[in-house]
């Protein structure tokens, strides 16, 4: 029989809905039962592509005895992390705070008051039905005491870090950079042991930290990196993308999941070294990412899906390793042994048996032999048939706000229509499907289905996202949706007195904590990318509302990121967009001109924010950033006008000149790199 969950749309709680344990989803009136019943609850929290969710599923919430243990003493509580990060956030904290680290699946047994007082990970069988049984004997026998200690480590959790404001400093960031430099891998890339995590927004921090300076530990930390994770399992050599993260130090065997976020960020970061190297490799790993991304995670109206799973079958990693002996069966003799031979397949394998295919063992691994994407492809559609990989088909607006970003740079970068064309196609989806009329976001759209109120880092990788589509299109639509999303964030999440964003909204449902989060992990922080937000929206547009936000914003990271500066990569990119020089160009014409967008595309210029008015363009453009107006169209060609650490010079009418103003600036403030310069 159907538990509660049947009704839900989320894949992670349909997996469930078949469970014998009596599943309830997140609600108010869980919790209102749980008091009239007088019994705590047993919150399980994950997401449909997790492989030890799907393990716990199997061993424990379809086993009858565990179920029914469960259901005599407990409410049941399932969570889909990935559409109610809030929640996850709040019991996450709890678990590191009783354990000193968390994962998923998330255990916690809770109060009715929803104060945790046991949490946990992963549990075998055994060891889950001892956790109930011990529980629910305590909250018979000691109830007092199982509610002293939830109120607490719910006192411990309300106890934000009272970090005293800082100043973002070029120390601050020099300070980051010398603690990735410690934990580097010298051998392998990346930073500190296995498991390792790509984490793309450390690399694009030390490429642009490299550009700016001249660093070049800096630099080479990043794309050693690069290649690693490039060469190792991470990437799927064969039908492209990332995994999750490697669970060796070589990046050879991955945590087989795919994940949006991952590659949207991966494909960032390599766009970047692409720019700053034009190096062919990277340019690749860009375009076999997104073909990936477009490919498999595309949904039906313009959004992308969140994932695929790890496994296939009930078997982790099936769906991706390989044999000699079957590629011989597909690809002949002769091509199955070159094909071999380049990604290290054999007949001993490197994972349980068979082979992640890799390029470690290849010295030049730049050049591929001729022949071999096209024996990859007949290994692709092969292993499409060969067994099937569940796909997480939710759209969730944040993750698909860092797409965008990604989708309109590579777009950009690459001269990639079909990029540009699937970003425009999904800034459209979620307009139209995600917004609500009031211009309330929307955190998840299923099968037509939409559900909870946006957070925090909906709103601020969604405009992020918007205003890297304004800069490939120049359309002011884009430009004007960012800014009525960061009033919405300043309106409905922003500490006006001390700064920093708070995860959900002020007017959303209310839990047990509403601490601010200032951490760069797997994803940047919705704290980092407002910050970036507001600081852009202010270099565009010269409106001091948004400088004033923008000041107090960073004063608030500078002060979480003063002991752990490595900790807040995504942050110091804005923090080296206000310390260092900066330029701020607007071309006047009749329209977009070619020679402004290849020199975009030839040329990473992350300092500088350009605005483009047009017949078209100038009324919209007028009400958003009111100092245009006084730029006049030529009849023919363009104008350029520069400005420069806050002087402006004369404007120009060539890319050529404006190259040599700019290549000027920086040479003159290359002297001087260690001053801190105030916000």
């Amino acid at each position: 029989m159907s538990n509660r969950l049947s009704m839900e749309h989320s894949p992670y709680l349909l997996q469930h809905a078949e469970n014998p344990v009596d599943w309830r989803p997140w609600g108010p009136e869980v919790f209102e039962e749980a008091k009239r019943f007088d019994k705590p609850v047993f919150l399980s929290i994950g997401y449909s592509t997790c492989h030890w969710c799907h393990v716990m599923a199997r061993e424990s919430f379809e086993d009858e005895a565990v179920a029914q243990a469960i259901n005599a003493s407990f409410l049941p509580v399932k969570v889909d992390r990935e559409e109610r990060p809030d929640v996850d956030a709040v019991y996450m904290a709890a678990c590191v705070a009783m354990n000193g680290s968390g994962g998923w699946p998330l255990t916690v047994l809770l109060t009715p008051e929803q104060k945790p007082f046991w949490a946990g990970t992963y549990l075998p069988k055994e060891q889950l039905l001892h956790l109930v049984n011990e529980a629910a004997r305590l909250w018979r026998e000691d109830r007092a005491g199982v509610l002293r200690a939830g109120e607490a480590l719910a006192a411990h959790l309300r106890q934000e870090a009272r970090d005293q404001p800082g100043a973002p400093s070029r120390e601050l960031v020099q300070r980051a950079v010398g603690q990735l430099a410690r934990s580097f891998d010298k051998q392998w890339g990346g930073f500190g042991p296995a498991p390792k995590f790509p984490t793309p927004h450390n690399l694009i921090f030390l490429l642009r930290h490299a550009r700016l300076t001249g660093d070049g530990h800096a630099r080479e930390m990043a794309l050693e990196t690069l290649d690693a994770m490039y060469r190792g399992g991470l990437f799927d050599h064969v039908g492209g993308g990332f995994s999750r993260y490697s669970t060796d130090e070589r990046w050879l065997v991955p945590h087989f999941e795919k994940m949006l976020y991952d590659n949207a960020l991966l494909a960032l970061a390599y766009t970047e070294a692409f720019q700053h190297t034009r190096r062919a490799l990277y340019e690749q790993a860009v375009r076999r990412t997104l073909d990936y991304v477009l490919r498999e995670l595309s949904g039906p109206q313009g959004g992308f899906c969140c994932g695929q799973d790890a496994d296939s079958g009930g078997v982790e990693g099936k769906y991706y390793t390989l044999a000699p002996d079957e590629l011989a069966q597909v690809l002949g003799g002769e091509d199955a042994d070159r094909f071999c031979r380049w990604y290290g397949i054999t007949p001993w394998g490197n994972f349980e048996g068979k082979s992640i295919p890799n390029l470690l063992g290849t010295a030049d691994f730049d050049r591929e032999p001729e022949g071999i994407a096209a024996l990859r492809e007949r290994v692709y559609a092969y292993r499409l048939g060969r067994a099937a990989l569940h796909r997480d088909d939710k759209v969730l607006t944040a993750w698909n706000g860092l797409a965008l970003a990604t989708l309109a740079r590579a777009g950009l970068a690459m001269d990639e229509p079909r990029c540009l064309d699937a970003a425009r196609r999904m800034a459209e989806f979620l307009a139209s499907r995600l917004t609500a009329p009031d211009g309330q976001l929307l955190a998840r759209w299923r099968d037509g289905d939409t559900a909870h109120p946006g957070k925090l880092d909906d709103y601020a990788f969604y405009a992020y996202g918007l205003l890297e589509l304004y800069g490939a299109s120049f359309d002011p639509v884009y430009l004007a949706r960012a800014a009525k999303l960061a009033e919405r964030l300043l309106e409905l999440f922003f500490d006006w007195e001390r700064g920093g964003f708070y995860p959900y909204a002020s007017d959303g449902e209310q839990l047990l904590t509403r601490t601010k989060e200032a951490y760069d992990g797997a994803m940047p922080s919705g704290n980092s990318v407002a910050a970036l937000v507001l600081s852009r929206l202010a270099r565009l547009t010269g409106e001091g509302r948004w400088r004033e936000a923008a000041k107090l914003q960073l004063s608030w990271l500078a002060g979480a990121a003063r002991d752990y500066p490595a900790g807040h990569s995504f942050a110091l990119l804005v923090f080296e967009e206000e310390l260092w020089p900066t330029a701020e160009l607007v071309v006047a014409a009749q329209d977009v001109p070619e020679e402004l967008k290849a020199f975009l595309r030839e040329t990473p210029c992350p300092d500088l924010t350009v605005l483009v008015k047009t017949p078209d363009s100038a009324g919209m453009l007028a009400a958003l950033a009111p100092f245009v107006k006084d730029y006049p169209i030529p009849e023919r060609g363009a104008r350029y006008y520069l400005c420069q650490n806050r002087t402006c010079a004369q404007p120009v009418d060539t890319v050529t000149e404006l190259r040599a103003l700019l290549e000027k600036n920086r040479k003159i403030h290359a002297v001087g790199q260690n001053e801190n310069h105030p916000v």
